[in-house]
């Protein structure tokens, strides 16, 4: 099985290499377990050698992509730095992943490499992930495409694609395990010190409020809810901020923000919860009383829906007193 790791103009390096190293550890770890090499893995660029990062490093090709006339997994990682940038130099590209998916070609984007693989076309009326910091950006960008808040991994037909960051390792992993067997991604898993259970990145998001739509007086209701969080606030009232009816203003809202106003507020909420219990030492009582949650079932199961973990989970691993202690 042929494995093309494309090496954009101005990758990100520490999302290029992991894949190619990965997939080229596979290969030793399915020999000392007595079997066959099953992967040829390759780097394939626009030009020979591809300047990485701002030109701290650079990669050599082991071929053009445009001699790449067919292969069996395309991994596209993510550009380094600004992505008007970073699409427009690797713009000769996209014809390539075209043709290589309508070959038969399964196609692997990693954390940004979304937007390269959005270019296509391939993922319109499609789910894919990227890194959650950037959804409101692809969402604008990419209006026809379903973006998943939160995912690790995103699998539609023979596309994949991965969340942000280190969450990259864990679609490596997948594609490892469905491609060769689940010892080996184990094996690999446990080499590399990865975690290969982890299925979403909701526990690293920092919500900062969508905010990049056109329609001003949402933007007033969101500030107000974002300034007034620890007050009980009804659905009427919010709609009279902006002299709206109820049904209209909640398909205003989610039209705007890709949340119902029942949502946002819980993850304002959420989101300041966090924030107390990374700053603070407060226990979980306090922060939920904080943050105006006065049901403790309620409290948790939202933080969890919304964050991935418990409260109690979330304090023990990010509170500043466990790191004192």
């Amino acid at each position: 099985m042929r494995v093309t790791v494309f090496a954009p103009e101005k990758g990100v390096i520490e999302a290029v290499t992991p894949p190619y190293r990965a997939f080229k550890a596979a290969n030793d770890f399915l020999m000392a377990l007595g079997k066959e090499p099953i992967f040829e893995v390759e780097y394939a660029g626009l030009t020979p050698f591809v300047s990485a990062n701002d030109g701290e490093y650079t990669i050599k090709a082991d071929r053009l992509l445009q001699d790449v006339g067919a292969t069996d997994l395309l991994i596209i990682p993510p550009v380094y730095g600004d992505l008007d940038d970073g699409i427009r130099i690797n713009a000769e590209a996209i014809p390539y992943f075209r043709q290589l998916y309508e070959k038969g070609c399964s196609v692997a984007s990693l954390c940004l490499g979304a937007f390269l693989l959005a270019e296509t076309g391939l993922l319109n009326g499609k789910k894919c992930s990227t890194h959650w910091a950037y959804l409101d950006e692809f969402r604008v960008r990419y209006p026809g495409i379903a973006v998943v808040d939160g995912a690790i991994i995103t699998e539609v037909g023979n596309i994949y694609s991965s969340g942000g960051a280190s969450s990259l390792w864990n679609l490596v992993l997948y594609l490892i395990e469905k491609f060769s067997d689940r010892e080996t991604a184990v094996l690999i898993s446990k080499n590399f010190a990865l975690d290969i259970g982890r299925s979403s990145q909701a526990v690293f998001t920092v919500f900062k409020g969508q905010k990049r739509h056109a329609d001003d007086e949402i933007i007033q209701v969101q500030d107000y809810i974002e300034k007034n969080y620890t007050e009980k606030m009804t659905i009427d009232e919010l709609a009279a901020i902006v002299n709206s009816g109820r049904r209209t203003f909640e398909r205003r809202f989610r039209q705007a923000t890709n949340n119902t106003p029942l949502e946002y507020i819980q993850r304002v909420r959420i989101e300041a919860a966090k924030r107390h219990f990374e700053a603070s030492r407060k226990n979980v009582s306090e922060v939920m009383f904080d943050v105006g949650y006065t049901d403790t079932k309620a409290f948790r199961d939202t933080f969890k829906k919304v964050t991935g973990l418990t409260p109690l989970e979330y304090r023990n691993k990010y509170a500043r007193v466990t790191a004192e202690a």
